[in-house]
C-alpha cells in the first residue's frame, strides 16, 4: 500500500484529538477554576531511501533520503495561566491569585485544585461542591502551627470564646479647666471577673484649686490630676483600683471641653461563635458573640516543581503524577504562593476566539488529510486499471 495512505490516516487521528481537545476547552468556558488544553504534534518515523555519503577528493557528499510516515501527537499541555476574577460576594468562594493550589481530599486520596466555591457541612467540614474536604491547619488558642501535615479543615460550632478578667482600662478625653472647685463628673464603664460576671467601675472626678481628683470608690483607689496648659503634668496619673489598672495618661485639661470618658477595657464575657471570614493569608477568622475574634484555622497550600505534569482527576482536580514532584504546602502570601481573595472565584482561563480559530485549523487540517486518502485512492484505483 501507498505510504501517503497511512499518513492521512494518522492526520486524521492526530486532527481528531485537536478538536477533542478544542472542543473540551469550548465545553468548559465557564467552568470555574478550568485550565485549558492545547496539543502538539510532532512528525512519525521517516523511512531511509537513500544513505548518507562521505565527501573525499573525488565525489562530494551525499544528504540522506527519507520519506515521513505522517504525523503524531507529541502531548497535551495544559495552560495554568491566571483565569480572571468573577465577584461572587459569598464569603466562602476563594480565588487564588498567583501560583498554586487548594488541597483537598477526596475518598482517602489527596487532589488539588484552583475552584475555590467552598462552604461548610452540617458537621462544619470545609467543602468543595462535590464534597471533597479542603486542607489546612486547625488553630489551638488562636495559633496556628503550620509545620505539621495539613488536615481537614472542621469550623468549632460550638465553639465557645472564655471569659477574660479586666485587669487594664483607658481614659481619654478632656476635663474642662473652667469648672467650679467642687464640680464632680462621673464615668462608668462594665468590667469583667475570670468567669465573665460583668459589675460596673465607676470614676468620680471632682475639681480641686490645682486640678482635678479622683476616685475608685469601690477600692478606695485616689489620685490627684494636675495640668499644665492643659497638658497633664509628667508622668500622669495611673490608678491602680485592686486587681484593676486604670490608665489616664492621656486626660487633659484644657477649658470648656468636659468629653472625659472610659474608652477601652481588655475584660470580656465568655461568647459563642457567630460568624467568619477568610483573610488573604487564609486565615479563618471567627467572631464571637462578645465582640472577640480569633483565628479558627488555616487554609493550606501547593507547589509543584513542574504543574503541567499533573494529572487532570476529574470535577476541576489534579493528581499527582511521576512527572509532577511532590506537592509542597505552604500559606497563602508566602514566597512561591499566590494570595487569596475572598468573596470571588477565578474564571476559565479558556480563550474563545483562539479556540475558535484552532477549530477552524483543525478542520481545514482535517479535510486536507482526508484528501491525501482519497488521492492515494485514486491513485490505486489506477493502478488496479493497468490490467484489464
Amino acid at each position: 500500500m501507498l505510504r501517503s495512505l497511512y499518513s492521512g490516516i494518522s492526520g486524521l487521528r492526530s486532527h481528531q484529538t485537536m478538536l477533542d481537545v478544542t472542543g473540551n476547552n469550548i465545553a468548559n468556558v465557564n467552568t470555574a477554576g478550568f485550565k485549558g488544553s492545547s496539543v502538539v504534534f510532532q512528525d512519525s518515523l521517516s523511512q531511509l531511501i537513500g544513505n548518507a555519503g562521505i565527501p573525499d577528493d573525488q565525489v562530494g557528499g551525499r544528504n540522506p533520503a527519507q520519506v515521513g510516515l505522517g504525523v503524531q501527537v507529541a502531548g497535551i499541555r495544559t495552560n495554568f495561566a491566571q483565569g480572571s476574577a468573577q465577584a461572587t460576594g459569598r464569603g466562602g468562594d476563594l480565588m487564588i491569585s498567583g501560583d498554586g493550589f487548594f488541597a483537598v481530599r477526596s475518598g482517602g486520596e489527596t487532589l488539588y485544585t484552583r475552584a475555590g466555591a467552598f462552604t461548610f457541612d452540617s458537621t462544619g467540614k470545609m467543602v468543595t461542591v462535590d464534597g471533597a474536604v479542603v486542607q489546612g491547619w486547625a488553630a489551638a488558642n488562636g495559633v496556628v502551627n503550620t509545620g505539621l501535615a495539613p488536615a481537614d479543615i472542621v469550623l468549632p460550632l460550638n465553639a465557645i470564646s472564655p471569659a477574660r478578667a479586666t485587669t487594664s482600662a483607658t481614659v481619654t478625653g478632656n476635663l474642662p479647666s473652667t469648672a467650679d472647685t467642687g464640680d464632680t463628673l462621673v464615668r462608668d464603664v462594665t468590667v469583667y471577673d475570670a468567669q465573665g460576671t460583668a459589675s460596673t467601675l465607676s470614676l468620680t472626678f471632682t475639681k480641686t484649686a490645682a486640678g482635678w481628683d479622683v476616685a475608685e470608690p469601690v477600692s478606695g483607689a485616689t489620685g490627684s490630676l494636675t495640668f499644665t496648659d492643659g497638658v497633664q503634668t509628667a508622668p500622669g496619673l495611673t490608678l491602680t483600683a485592686g486587681a484593676l489598672t486604670v490608665d489616664l495618661t492621656a486626660v487633659t485639661g484644657y477649658a470648656d471641653m468636659s468629653t472625659v470618658a472610659v474608652t477601652g477595657q481588655d475584660g470580656a464575657a465568655a461568647g459563642s461563635l457567630k460568624s467568619y471570614s477568610i483573610t488573604g493569608d487564609g486565615s479563618i477568622i471567627g467572631t464571637f458573640s462578645n465582640g472577640r475574634t480569633e483565628t479558627l484555622a488555616k487554609i493550606a497550600m501547593a507547589t509543584f516543581a513542574n504543574p503541567e505534569g499533573l494529572e487532570k482527576a476529574g470535577g476541576t482536580a489534579y493528581r499527582v503524577s511521576a512527572n509532577s514532584g511532590q506537592a509542597q504546602f505552604g500559606v497563602p502570601g508566602a514566597a512561591g504562593f499566590g494570595d487569596l481573595v475572598s468573596g470571588a472565584l477565578e474564571m476559565s482561563n479558556v480563550d474563545l476566539s483562539q479556540e475558535f480559530t484552532n477549530l477552524i485549523v483543525a478542520q481545514r487540517g482535517f479535510q486536507a488529510n482526508a484528501r491525501i486518502i482519497t488521492t492515494s485512492d485514486e491513485v490505486l484505483q489506477e493502478l488496479t486499471q493497468l490490467k484489464r
